[in-house]
């Protein structure tokens, strides 16, 4: 199984490379963690991560869920995950961190999102929220600092 990470975007400075270093740490920690037991994500080939601008998310979250604006992660269950570098980089200066810090938070998202996690209840949501903190600490912690 692999995982690719692409900058689709020019809005908001990211370190590429950084993030292609932290996306298969993440994964790997990932496979372990499935919310609803299936383990969904270890049926998938290849993950695909595209980094966007908010423009392209707000279509593409009109197109597909119905919903208008622009959000932080869209994840489909074949293996996308569309994150938007914008929204990323307003959350990363509300919470004063670095955007790639932010970036690689909704990598993990996207990726338990694909394994049975879902965040539309307080419940849920708090689960995911400590899972993915969990699984973002263990590979900042493997990686050079942003």
């Amino acid at each position: 199984m692999s995982i690719q990470v692409y900058n689709r975007q020019r809005a908001v400075r990211l370190r590429l490379p950084w993030l292609r270093k932290l996306a298969p740490l993440a994964l790997e920690r990932c496979l372990e963690h499935s919310a609803d037991g299936r383990f969904a994500l270890r049926q998938l080939e290849e993950v695909e991560v595209a980094i966007v601008t908010d423009r392209v998310i707000e279509d593409v979250h009109l197109r597909f869920l119905k919903t208008p604006g622009a959000t932080d992660v869209i994840t489909f269950e074949y293996g996308e995950i569309v994150i938007s570098a914008e929204t990323a980089a307003a959350y990363a200066r509300q919470y004063k961190h670095d955007v790639n810090r932010e970036l690689g938070l909704y990598i993990i998202h996207g990726l338990l999102h694909l394994n049975g996690y879902d965040d539309l209840t307080p419940g849920d949501a708090e689960l995911m929220h400590r899972t993915q903190q969990d699984i973002l600490e263990a590979c900042l912690a493997d990686l050079p600092t942003v």
